[in-house]
């Protein structure tokens, strides 16, 4: 039976490094979705990321509620991600692995096209929506979050939450259906 978070954060409260490991390793994607929704790319995300992880280690003992670590982590991720955004603005260079994905062979060109089509078809839909719907679409849908646990880290009621993510998947259905309409 796996630790709970609050376990976790006392081991590493008492300086073990692989219960704190085991909570990076836990939270990495969720955090890294958080973050890929505020800032749009990939690269300054997983920035994001390494530096929530290091304040969070620096400042674990602030966690006041060490069983909801999550929400705690992934305020912090919020709050770096919006200081980025706001003080360094989001690069417009391409991400070094798409760079080493065009310049090398395909094993397969066609599958590797389509997949890039679909890849910009997903992050241009997801560019129309609202930061808080990115959010709520990402964290309920690829990491399979409740709707509460979403409304406690975002602050909202569940109903928003619930709300937010229908015109999210609305939006997202608009955009997809209308890049392949175009195509016909």
């Amino acid at each position: 039976m796996p630790e709970t978070d609050a376990r976790l954060v006392e081991r590493a409260r008492c300086g073990d490094a692989e219960a704190f490991d085991r909570l990076v390793r836990r939270h990495l994607r969720a955090a890294y979705l958080v973050a890929l929704a505020v800032v749009g790319e990939p690269a300054d995300a997983d920035d994001i990321c390494q530096d929530a992880f290091i304040t969070a280690l620096e400042r674990l003992e602030d966690c006041r509620h060490p069983d909801r670590f999550s929400a705690w982590l992934l305020r912090i991720v919020r709050n770096r991600a919006h200081s980025h955004r706001r003080y360094e603005g989001v690069r417009q260079a391409v991400p070094l692995e798409e760079a080493n994905a065009h310049a090398g062979a395909a094993a397969d060109p066609h599958r590797d096209a389509s997949r890039s089509e679909l890849r910009e078809r997903l992050r241009a839909g997801l560019e129309t929506l609202t930061e808080i719907q990115r959010q709520v679409l990402l964290l309920h849908d690829l990491e399979g979050w409740r709707h509460r646990e979403i409304g406690d880290l975002l602050d909202l009621p569940e109903g928003t939450v619930r709300s937010h993510l229908f015109q999210a998947r609305r939006r997202m259905r608009e955009r997809l259906g209308y890049a392949l309409c175009e195509e016909l």
